[in-house]
Parts: structure tokens; sequence; C-alpha cells
């Protein structure tokens, strides 16, 4: 009788022993399940090494950057942007659109003062390639021509500027096409030319200048 109820208890202890053995093997698989769809999620949202934004994250700021580029442009200052941008290629520099508000508070241009414009600036300060193309109303030319010069006389006498940039500023150029009033001040990459002096360099910029100065004469309407 003893023997019998020793036989009884040690397979009620096996059969325990073998039911949580499964319990904890089916934990073990769902918690490397949750490990795993954890790992994924983590990496999908994870930052890129060199940008420190997700994929989606980047993609997003990408394309909004794209319409901030052209966002509250006419058809017409669009065309000549494009034409501008296709004739310099990788020598077009400016990256980042004037705001009206920013047309306003660095360039002393308030809205009142025109009917369209477009403009674009570098996002950096140590860059300083500038596009501003302003259709000015009838009566206000003279005033928007003072207001870009006034900028222009404070880019010059500015003593904090970058070495590299001084050749731009001086070759900069504010020029009159009809009702639009053009602030040119572009020149892209002076390195090698700036080997041959500071006078070369603004001999170089007033070059590309004078050919944008061209495209727009040739695409805006007089």
């Amino acid at each position: 009788m003893k023997k019998l109820r020793f036989l009884l208890t040690a397979c009620v202890l096996a059969f325990a022993m073998t039911a949580c053995g499964d319990k904890n093997a089916e934990t073990g698989e769902t918690s490397q399940q949750n490990t795993e769809s954890a790992t994924q999620s983590a990496s999908e949202t994870a930052p890129t090494q060199e940008t420190g934004l997700s994929s989606t994250q980047e993609f997003q700021e990408t394309e909004e950057n794209n319409l901030d580029t052209v966002e509250g442009w006419s058809q017409e200052m669009t065309a000549v942007r494009d034409a501008i941008v296709d004739a310099l290629g990788e020598n077009y520099w400016p990256n980042t659109a004037i705001t009206p508000q920013m047309l306003e508070d660095t360039f002393g241009i308030a809205s009142d003062l025109y009917d369209d414009y477009m403009g674009e600036m570098p996002m950096i300060s140590t860059n300083v390639d500038t596009l501003l193309i302003i259709k000015a109303k009838s009566d206000k030319v003279d005033e928007v021509e003072e207001a870009l010069n006034t900028y222009r006389d404070h880019l010059v006498n500015d003593t904090m500027q970058y070495p590299m940039n001084l050749g731009k500023i001086q070759a900069s150029r504010i020029e009159r096409i009809g009702s639009y009033v053009c602030f040119v001040q572009l020149g892209a990459d002076t390195t090698a030319v700036s080997e041959s002096g500071e006078e070369a360099v603004i001999t170089h910029c007033q070059e590309q200048n004078e050919l944008v100065i061209e495209i727009i004469g040739q695409n805006v309407e007089r």
C-alpha cells in the first residue's frame, strides 16, 4: 500500500513538473516575440547615424523644405528662378526661401511696397549667396531700390564678415529692370579663384551676377 502511494505521488510530481516546463517555454517564446517586435519597431523609428532623424522624419523635413522654397511665389517668379538655376546648375547656392516677414525685417521692404517677389538666401551665415527680385508697385520703385541699397551698404560695412565673403559682397549688385528691382549677390565656390587675389574673386562674382541679371531681364514681364 505504501509502495502504491509512493508511485502515485511520484506520477503527480512528474506531471506537475512537465506542465510547468511547458508553461515556461511558452512564456519564453512570448517574451522573445515581444522583444523582437519591440526591436523591429525601434529600428524603424531610430535616428540615422548621418542626420539624427528617422527615415520618415528626414523625408518629411526634405519635403517641407522643398515646399518652403516655392510657397507663395507666382508662376512668373518661379519660372525666372528656374531659368537661373538651369543656367548656373550647382553654382546656384541660395537654398532658403526669403519669407515676407524676412523681407521686411532683414531688407526693409514691407508688403505695401511690392506686387510680387521671389528671394532666396543661404541657410547658414558662412555663405552669403543671395538672389532677390522685387516687382515693386509702380510708385514704389525708388523706395524699394533705396531699401536694397541700404541693405547692401550694411553688408559692405560689416567688419565681422567672413574673409571668403568679402569679394562676393563687393561684387553684389542692385539692378532696376522696369518696375523690378533685383539684388544679386552670387558667385558660389570662389576657393580656386581666390588664389589669384581678391580682385579676381570680385571679377568672377561680377560675371555670375551679370549673367543672372541678363536671365532676369529675358524672363520678367515688362
